[in-house]
C-alpha cells in the first residue's frame, strides 16, 4: 500500500485503508472517501490533490491525502 499522494494525475485508484483519528476518518467518509471506493486524481499542485470522487471534485491537502492508502 502507498499513500494517495503517490498516485499519478489521471490515474483511478482504489482506497484500501484510511488512517488517522476517528473524526478525520469520519470527515473523509462524509466526503466519499471510503475503503474499496475509487478515486481519480484530476490534478496535483505542490502535493495538494484535486480528486474526482463519485460525482464530486474535492481538493485535499497533502496531509489529508497521505492518510488515504491505496
Amino acid at each position: 500500500m502507498m499513500p494517495l499522494t503517490m498516485a499519478k494525475t489521471g490515474e483511478t485508484v482504489t482506497i484500501h485503508q484510511i488512517t488517522g483519528k476517528d473524526e478525520v476518518r469520519q470527515h473523509l467518509a462524509e466526503l466519499g472517501f471510503v475503503v474499496d471506493g475509487t478515486v481519480t486524481v484530476v490534478s496535483e499542485i505542490a502535493g495538494n490533490l484535486i480528486l474526482q470522487v463519485k460525482d464530486s471534485r474535492i481538493a485535499l491537502d497533502k496531509t489529508m491525502a497521505n492518510r488515504i492508502l491505496i
